[in-house]
């Protein structure tokens, strides 16, 4: 018999991977070339020329021991290093290799971060729509998750009315993802900058500490010039978790890391008691051949045009059929309204025409679809026509 803390976990296993494999069985019963599968946010930009190198000099010339051994459990200190050298470069911050904390992909650095400041019962805000698996992070170390509401009359920047007044003495967080899943839009330097004075008055006014989680997979997928602030230059109790997945294409091998900022609360001690969280995780470190290779790639770039590319065409056909969508500036996803107030009915309709879309619902963004386009251009240009058809059940 399972747990109590399982059961509503199997009862809401995500949607996201369920349409993934509903994909897969699509396929097999027309034909891969015939299904428009835009559940899953799994990159097909193939990783780095740099990538593959380091991997193969590192098999071939370097100590097999250390490739395949452990290490501290914070990482190898020259992959930190390398990391902090390059968020120095790039952003103007003063990190060193003891501010970053190797992790398996950002998924477990949200959870290391959690298992180290929540306590049962303690709140963590996160603004809709918001990644789906949030909720599920939090309630694995007995967090309560507060949710601000989606904001679409505003492009889906947070009310920050609405946020202040969901600050209590129990928040211990609140969860920024900029470039955002699913909307992929950007929070602006001046929303970064109304958050974190939110932030700063509610902890004078209850002196407590309020942590800003910034989770990170998508920060160098931004289209046409645009800024991704660096969020910990603007509220000194900003933690980061940060993944390759995305930028490095290579969602398979889990590896990313935390930042803990020498200016945060008690960093010392929050780093040590995460390095701990890591261990006792059971993921016990992140891989080593990845840290070893990511030590060696940190400068290298995925093909952000692609996405670029994908994301425009898309907008453009689905706009011209008559759908309403938010116009990507970051990631690789296009949220669209649905054209009926059941957005799971409008789903179900697009699977007759081999579409998968994701229902907003599943990121508590009710009557919207999240469309993943990370996809080949094929696949973009091949949907375009059945999104037209589909349409035409909605519109004149």
């Amino acid at each position: 018999m399972i747990s109590q803390k399982m059961i509503p976990l199997v009862n809401n296993s995500s949607v996201i991977r369920a349409m993934f494999e509903e994909g897969k069985k699509m396929a097999a019963e027309v034909g891969a070339e015939n299904v428009y599968d835009f559940s899953i946010g799994n990159p097909n930009v193939p990783a780095p020329a740099e990538v593959k190198d380091a991997l193969i000099d590192l098999l071939q010339n370097e100590n097999p021991v250390k490739v395949h051994g452990y290490m501290n459990n914070a990482g190898f200190e020259e992959t930190r290093d390398a990391i902090a050298k390059n968020l120095n470069r790039r952003f103007g911050t003063n990190f060193t290799q003891k501010n970053i904390i190797m992790t398996v992909g950002a998924g477990c650095a949200l959870n290391m971060l959690l298992k180290t400041m929540v306590d049962p019962g303690d709140e963590i805000v996160v603004f809709a729509p918001y990644f789906v698996e949030y909720a599920n992070y939090i309630r694995n170390y007995d967090g309560v998750t507060v949710t601000v509401s989606p904001n679409p009359d505003h492009g889906f920047m947070p009310d920050m009315k609405e946020f202040a007044s969901k600050i209590t003495p129990k928040t211990k967080g609140v969860i920024i993802n900029n470039p955002n899943n699913p909307t992929g839009v950007i929070y602006s330097e001046a929303v970064i900058k109304d958050i974190a004075k939110v932030l700063d008055d509610k902890q004078k006014e209850y002196g407590t500490v309020i942590y800003l989680i910034s989770d990170e997979p998508y920060r160098e997928l931004a289209y046409g010039g645009a800024e991704v602030p660096y969020l910990t230059k603007y509220y000194k109790n900003t933690v980061v978790g940060y993944s390759y997945s995305k930028s490095l294409s290579l969602p398979g091998e889990r590896i990313g890391y935390i930042v803990v900022p020498d200016e945060s609360d008690s960093s010392d001690e929050f780093i040590q008691a995460a390095t701990i969280a890591n261990r006792v995780s059971g993921c016990v470190n992140a891989p080593s051949l990845m840290q070893l290779a990511i030590g060696r790639c940190v400068d290298a770039k995925c093909d952000v045009d692609f996405y670029e590319r994908n994301g425009r065409e898309l907008y453009e056909g689905l706009t011209e059929a008559g759908f309403e969508c938010v116009k990507p500036q970051g990631a690789f996803y296009l949220w669209m309204k649905s054209p009926v107030a059941d957005e799971k009915e409008f789903v179900a309709a697009a699977k007759k025409y081999h579409i998968l879309v994701v229902p907003g619902s599943s990121f508590a963004g009710p009557g919207y679809v999240r469309i993943s386009y990370c996809v080949s251009h094929e696949t973009i240009v091949n949907s375009l026509p059945k999104f037209k058809e589909l349409a035409k059940e909605y519109f004149k």
